[in-house]
Order: structure tokens, then C-alpha cells, then sequence
């Protein structure tokens, strides 16, 4: 009498068992949501540049600096140079003068309409309504006509502006010197005031001859520049919407 029991006993674990994991399927469901969508407010900078770029041999292997006095090799300007960045670990001021704006219309309007109006009148003398005085038993006489007509409209208005503002001042190192001459440049400056955090990433390559005699370039003459200005803090918390708005942004269809 107990084999009943025990298989009777079976289908009720294994169903709880399904339950269990359907739940932890939606809770990890809902928690990766969370996640995507609490991290997509944070944008991923970039990593803070090298603070000493060593110049690499032709075997690849990093060549340090020898700090012998009778060595012959200096990590440092001529006397007959002038101050411009034109090596490793050189620093380079920019002058960040950014203004962007942009904006666009966009007017659609479609109209169409059509109609269709036939009927047949004889076929070698058959009857148009083939005897069908009772259609479907509904009392409706069958009548080879065709008439309908359609009407489809759309219209649609859209447009967009945006602008942007940066001024700045901030100084970059030189981390390679290309084949050409080219200089590629990195810079970070993080001012924490009153525990909010403000961050400014630049980015990109020069040309030793857009550098100006006092070691100053403008951030327009930067090539590929890549250019981040974000804060964290309790202001920028509060100009951010809370994540369940988030999901609902994400998932409402309407």
C-alpha cells in the first residue's frame, strides 16, 4: 500500500519543482532588466591614460630609462628645442572650445483613395442570379456585383533641435608618435567639489604643426577627438528618472 503513496506523491514534487524554477527564472529575468537599465544612465569612460608612456624596442620589450649620469640617453627636451610637444610623455595644452547645435524637419502627408464599381449583366444567357433566390437560406438573392470603395490618409510632422556648449582648459600627454609625425594624446581631469564629481576626457591626434609656439592647440584642430564631460553625485542622481520608470519606458508598447 505505500508504492501508491510515494508515486502519487511524485507529480505534486516535480510540479512544485517547475514552480520554483519558473520563479527564479522571472526574478533573474527582472534582475537583469534592472541592471541594464540602472547601468545604462552611467556611460563607460574610458580608461585613465598611462602616467609614463616607456618607448618600446623593435623586440617589443619596454626600453626604461637609464638614471646613470654617464648615461647617454636623456628622456628630456634638447636646449635647442623649443617647447613644443613633439615626443613620449610630452604634455600638450588644448583649449576646448566646443559648440554644436543641430536640427531637422521632417512633414509627410499621403492621401489615396479608390473605388471599384462592377456588375455582369448576361453570360450566354444564364441566369445572373444562377437560381439563387434563397442564399444561404437567408432570403438574399445572389447578384454577380461588385461595388466598394477605400480611403487611406497619413500624415505625419516631426522635428528636432539640439545644442551643446564646452569651454575648457585641460592638458594632455602624448602616448605615441605615429610613423608621420602625428601625435596621439590623452588627457582626464576629475574636480571632486562638495563630494560631486566632475569628469573631462579628451581624446584623439594632433599634427606637431597646428601646435602653437606656446605649446597650445584648439580642440577643433584634434583628429578622432573623443570628448566625455559627465558628473556623479547627488545633483546628477536627482536629474536622472528612478529605474522603475525606466522599465516601464522599456517595456510600455503604447
Amino acid at each position: 500500500m505505500k508504492n501508491p503513496k510515494v508515486s502519487s506523491k511524485k507529480p505534486a514534487v516535480q510540479g512544485q519543482i517547475q514552480k520554483t524554477r519558473k520563479t527564479v527564472a522571472c526574478l533573474l529575468c527582472f534582475a537583469v532588466c534592472f541592471l541594464t537599465l540602472s547601468c545604462a544612465s552611467t556611460p563607460k569612460l574610458p580608461p585613465p591614460p598611462p602616467r609614463y608612456v616607456y618607448e618600446h624596442n623593435q623586440a617589443g620589450e619596454a626600453k626604461e630609462p637609464l638614471s646613470g649620469t654617464n648615461s647617454l640617453w636623456r628622456d628630456s627636451a634638447s636646449l635647442y628645442e623649443d617647447v613644443k610637444a613633439r615626443r613620449l610623455n610630452d604634455l600638450l595644452t588644448i583649449n576646448v572650445v566646443e559648440n554644436i547645435s543641430g536640427s531637422g524637419t521632417a512633414n509627410t502627408a499621403t492621401d489615396k483613395t479608390s473605388s471599384t464599381d462592377g456588375a455582369v449583366n448576361n453570360v450566354f444567357g444564364i441566369p445572373t442570379n444562377l437560381g439563387m433566390a434563397n442564399l444561404f437560406g437567408k432570403g438574399f438573392t445572389f447578384a454577380p456585383t461588385v461595388n466598394g470603395s477605400m480611403t487611406d490618409s497619413f500624415k505625419g510632422d516631426g522635428s528636432t533641435t539640439r545644442a551643446g556648449s564646452l569651454i575648457g582648459t585641460i592638458t594632455a600627454k602624448v602616448v605615441e608618435v605615429m610613423p608621420n609625425g602625428n601625435l596621439a594624446i590623452e588627457s582626464r581631469k576629475d574636480i571632486t567639489i562638495n563630494n560631486e564629481k566632475q569628469t573631462l576626457i579628451l581624446r584623439g591626434m594632433v599634427r606637431p604643426d597646428d601646435v602653437a609656439t606656446n605649446n597650445t592647440i584648439l580642440s577643433s584642430q584634434v583628429a578622432d577627438a573623443e570628448v566625455y564631460f559627465v558628473g556623479e553625485g547627488v545633483v546628477q542622481s536627482k536629474q536622472d528618472t528612478g529605474w522603475f520608470d525606466k522599465i516601464l519606458d522599456k517595456i510600455w508598447p503604447f
